[in-house]
């Protein structure tokens, strides 16, 4: 029982965007999570195809105390291009969980945007919600993250953003490297830098938590 408590107590269900464009924010956040002891949860870390995605997401959400929910893809960018419902879609399950389940009435959200109010356009039910705003830059997704970590998860004395942001790039820099000793034996350094570079960018979500946790258990 202590076992499933604590597990829910620091679980993170993030909801964002799994475009190339994000991955970026979306590594960032998950570095972050981990490293202030947190268990981030996503619906890439699973995929079983004999499973409908939506059920693994409520799966998450009930599993979960915490929820990160990135409206920043919200606007269509392009002619013919469709909003993207998903993620309010999810914030409004989680939404309901929180407020309709005694059980989940504990849950804490932080909602990011990229600018300003521009959720107003698509959600005006939500005008008067605390949204943090990240500009799509990695460094100040990890502030909105670690103030939130303090004022709503209640962590206190916790590493400065410019600090977590260095072991970011020190994990970046380790984890290519530790790649490029896997094919530079057999290739040129050209073909393992780009097999190494290939292999991280392209490596799932849950390969890439577990990286990170060996990175702050070393």
């Amino acid at each position: 029982m202590e076992k499933t408590i604590s597990f829910f107590e620091k679980s993170v269900f993030i909801n964002c965007p799994f475009d190339d464009a994000y991955k970026p924010l979306l590594k960032v956040l998950i570095f972050t999570l981990v490293k202030f002891g947190m268990t981030p949860r996503i619906a890439l870390e699973n995929s079983d195809s004999g499973k409908a995605r939506i059920i693994n997401i409520l799966e998450l959400i009930k599993e979960s105390k915490y929820s990160i929910h990135d409206l920043s893809r919200l606007k269509s960018t392009k002619s013919e291009e469709y909003h993207r419902m998903n993620m309010p879609f999810e914030l409004g399950i989680d939404f309901g969980a929180r407020n309709f389940s005694p059980v989940l009435a504990s849950k804490k959200f932080l909602i990011l945007e990229a600018s300003n109010y521009d959720y107003m356009k698509a959600l005006s039910d939500m005008n008067g919600f605390d949204i943090k705003v990240h500009k799509n830059d990695p460094e100040e997704l990890i502030k909105s993250i670690r103030a939130w970590l303090i004022e709503t998860v209640g962590l206190r004395d916790i590493d400065a953003q410019m600090k977590v942001w260095y072991q970011f790039a020190d994990f970046s820099e380790k984890i290519f490297e530790s790649k490029f000793k896997k094919y530079s034996p057999e290739y040129t350094d050209d073909i393992a830098t780009n097999m190494a570079n290939q292999e991280v960018n392209n490596m799932p979500i849950p390969e890439f938590t577990s990286e990170v946790e060996i990175f702050f258990s070393s």
